[in-house]
């Protein structure tokens, strides 16, 4: 009884941790847009041109990836510190849609920018992935439930059934 206990304690211990990250991943599910509204701006407000630090790389990444163009959409761009000290009156070119081959981001020209702003589109990349992570917990926390029914059902057997004993004093396996 004291060699499977150990382990039943810990596949338990297991299971309550994954319970506790699905409850907190769902509470704070809603929480994701709150905190990349604040994040969002900050990072567009130190926007320093292509290919210079991390933080506008990422910008130009994302505008990229996702086909999107400034917070919520290019005109957000007239806002920042960079649109305003450029004073050339166009956003990054990763704004333009990839269709259009001269495109230099000029806001002349909307039609050869991305429409839809970003924030949204993280927003909801992250909830993405935030249920990718539920389903992952849930899925594992099913498996150790039955880990631990199967353990449960060894320590009952073994403690009625002398078979079980035998086998384990022994060491012998069949």
């Amino acid at each position: 009884l004291k060699q499977v206990h150990p382990f039943a304690a810990i596949l338990l211990l297991v299971f309550l941790t994954e319970c506790v990250v699905v409850v907190l991943g769902y509470i704070y599910r809603a929480k994701v847009e709150d905190e990349v509204n604040h994040s969002i701006q900050k990072v567009y407000n130190e926007y320093s041109g292509p290919n210079t630090d991390a933080p506008s790389r990422a910008i130009d990444y994302v505008q990229r990836q996702l086909h999107c163009c400034g917070i919520h959409n290019y005109s957000d761009w007239r806002n920042t510190r960079w649109f305003k000290e450029s004073k050339n009156n166009s956003v990054p070119v990763s704004c333009c849609q990839p269709s259009i081959s001269n495109c230099t981001g000029t806001v002349t020209r909307p039609a050869d920018l991305y429409q839809e702003g970003c924030e949204a589109l993280v927003v909801k990349k992250l909830k993405e992935i935030m249920m990718y992570v539920i389903w992952a917990a849930l899925t594992f926390a099913s498996i150790q439930m039955l880990g631990m029914l199967c353990a449960c059902v060894v320590l009952c057997r073994r403690s009625h059934d002398p078979a079980y004993e035998l086998l384990v004093t022994t060491n012998s396996y069949a």
